[in-house]
């Protein structure tokens, strides 16, 4: 997943143009805000992403970044969506998505993890897990008094929805090297206020795994307090040690549980742009409500291809998964050699390093200056953070993994030779 929402703001360099902008009423103010993307003086920022993104091709640094892979996915989904262009699938597909990648979402959830569902209610097919996200919490967040729990550091589009739909959030910390939450703090934390519980996992920026105390919890608390759990799943066939576990699974958890996941990260497809959003068929049709006005439809001939690619054999999935253990692993060597401290990721494209014992004492400020240190970019963990939490993450930078052998190594021999 990327955290591109608001690069027109790349352009707010101008004074007069910045001073306009903080002139427009509207809720992009505080979507912005939620997003950490508004300064001290309120001027507009660009994400990290954006900047650092730009700081690579500024200085032709190897962009380990952004979470996008550098190689093309399985020919079998991409020959699909050629065919599906060739048959004229090219006008609106049916709001929900086509019939047969609803069923094969649907058949997808039985087959990996055991959910039943029928796929004409309980299944949408969206914009990616971005727009599952923004459309479902949209739909359920009802005012100012919703409080939205989700595990800090986080996807930086959890704090600029919540802030647009006009709720609070509340975080829960995890922390080096292990990232797991602690219970006491998560109990402390839902309340009868909190109307979502937001779970990542495989976990975006850290790479953790939760275990099954956790998903455990996260039921308890949520029938508890009468919450609404939406998981992002979008990492679901990238963990490196067993298989992935949905809480939808948990006994309790699948009448209040939205799962939502995509097929970028699994079919190296990121720039699709085709999620899915699957439960109760109440609460799908809640976020179709929503969802319905914000992209209608999207990808019409990508519906069919992702549908192939669901029904791809078991190989294709445990695949990408021991490819990607395995530059993980050559990623975290070459990390080590170079002196970092690595916190050794359970899933997903990252993984998590200490800069301190290269003297480092603010991650952002050490990301800003690696791509010509070493010509390597990499992504600052506070920026994932609020601001009231960041300094417990103060020296810690995310790396993605998600790129050739060639690339990994060849970054890992600038961070090395830098060090």
């Amino acid at each position: 997943m990327t955290g591109m929402g608001l690069d027109y703001a790349t352009g707010l360099s101008a004074p007069c143009t910045v001073i306009r902008m903080r002139a427009i009423p509207g809720a992009w103010h505080r979507t912005a805000a939620g997003a950490g993307l508004v300064g001290p003086d309120g001027t507009i920022s660009p994400t990290i992403f954006a900047e650092m993104s730009a700081l690579a091709a500024d200085t032709g640094a190897i962009n380990l970044g952004q979470g996008f892979p550098d190689e093309d996915g399985p020919a079998a989904v991409l020959d699909a969506a050629r065919a599906a262009i060739a048959a004229g699938a090219n006008q609106y597909p049916p709001g929900r998505g086509i019939p047969d990648l609803l069923l094969a979402v649907a058949e997808h959830q039985h087959r990996f993890y055991g959910l039943a569902l029928d796929p004409g209610r309980e299944v949408l097919i969206t914009a990616g897990a971005t727009e599952a996200l923004a459309a479902t919490l949209l739909a359920l967040i009802d005012g100012p008094d919703d409080e939205v729990v989700v595990f800090e550091p986080h996807y930086d589009s959890y704090a600029a929805v919540v802030a647009l739909a006009g709720a609070r959030l509340r975080t829960v910390p995890l922390r080096w090297p292990d990232f797991q939450p602690d219970l006491d703090e998560l109990r402390s934390t839902v309340t009868d206020r909190t109307r979502v519980i937001l779970v990542n996992d495989p976990h975006n920026p850290t790479g953790a795994v939760f275990g099954q105390e956790v998903r455990d919890e996260v039921v308890r608390l949520a029938e508890r307090h009468d919450a609404v759990i939406v998981t992002d799943e979008v990492y679901e066939h990238l963990v490196f040690d067993g298989a992935h576990v949905p809480i939808a699974t948990v006994p309790g958890a699948s009448e209040r549980t939205l799962t939502i996941s995509s097929a970028g990260k699994t079919f190296s497809t990121t720039g699709w742009k085709i999620g899915w959003v699957s439960g109760p068929a109440a609460l799908v049709d809640a976020v179709l409500a929503v969802k319905q006005f914000l992209t209608y439809v999207n990808g019409s001939p990508f519906q069919p291809a992702i549908a192939a690619g669901l029904r791809l054999p078991d190989e294709f999935f445990t695949g990408i998964a021991s490819t990607l253990r395995d530059k993980r692993d050559l990623l975290g060597a070459g990390l080590r050699a170079a002196g970092f401290a690595v916190s050794t990721p359970r899933g997903s494209y990252f993984t998590v390093a200490d800069a301190a014992p290269l003297g480092a004492t603010d991650a952002a400020a050490f990301c800003r200056e690696l791509p010509r240190r070493a010509g390597v970019v990499a992504i600052p963990l506070t920026a994932f953070a609020t601001p009231e939490r960041r300094a417990g993450y103060a020296t810690l930078v995310r790396f993605a993994a998600c790129k050739r052998v060639a690339v990994l190594e060849d970054a890992a021999a600038r961070l090395a030779a830098a060090g």
